[in-house]
């Protein structure tokens, strides 16, 4: 039997407030994500490619359509519920790096993994910090590393735990041409290492043509780039 896909979305919609009245962010996507597939979503500044990864992984709720995350309908799950299925399956880059500044670089990897219930999350962070060529800044806390740096330790915390699904929302956005260019490679080198999927939203049109497949958000919808 084929291996059902790790994301799907089926005519969602999403429309938001404004100050000048609702605005349709989403309109109608579709998309379908298989296992260890890597798709990149691109398109200008404002044209709802981070509200999709925010619906997508169940991070806000859509206005009308079904979200079908690893075989679960989103709908069917209260808040506590969606956490619970994305913990240790699916995890999330962003362009802020979001790392917790009252913990060190090792920390910030091994609290997921402990949320989890994993053994040896601090072993496991270390390992990781290796894999991202950061042994040596591991008692190091975000303030005091480099914007390339927490990007580094954002993308072996969210790969540490194993996950099947991988959203990256402008991974490289806040970084210069060449730390982008290192990180990007890193990242791509590691998902293909671990075999997980990825949703990848970017601006950067080479970074896309990297990846398996290039979709474009146009007018709220999801059409081939």
């Amino acid at each position: 039997m084929p291996t059902p896909p790790v994301l799907e979305l089926a005519e969602v919609s999403l429309r938001l407030p404004s100050s000048a009245g609702p605005v349709d962010i989403l309109r109608g996507v579709r998309m379908s994500v298989a296992a260890s597939e890597r798709v990149a979503v691109v398109g200008p500044s404002g044209s709802g490619k981070s509200s999709l990864i925010a619906v997508a992984a169940g991070l806000e709720r859509p206005t009308g359509g079904q979200v079908r995350l690893l075989g679960q309908d989103l709908a069917a799950l209260d808040e506590d519920g969606r956490a619970r299925l994305r913990r240790g399956r699916v995890a999330l880059v962003f362009q802020n790096f979001h790392l917790l500044p009252n913990m060190t670089a090792e920390e910030n990897i091994a609290a997921p993994l402990e949320i989890a219930g994993r053994r040896g999350a601090e072993a496991t962070a270390r390992d990781w910090l290796g894999r991202v060529g950061l042994s040596a800044r591991g008692a190091h806390y975000p303030h005091q590393l480099s914007g390339g740096e927490q990007q580094r330790v954002a993308i072996a915390r969210a790969l540490a735990v194993g996950p099947e699904l991988l959203f990256a929302d402008e991974p490289t956005g806040n970084l210069d041409t060449q730390t982008a260019a290192k990180v990007a490679d890193l990242m791509l080198s590691l998902v293909a290492e671990s075999g997980a999927a990825l949703v990848l939203v970017t601006h950067d049109p080479a970074l896309a043509t990297r990846l398996d497949r290039r979709l474009a958000v146009q007018d709220g919808r999801l059409i081939p780039a």
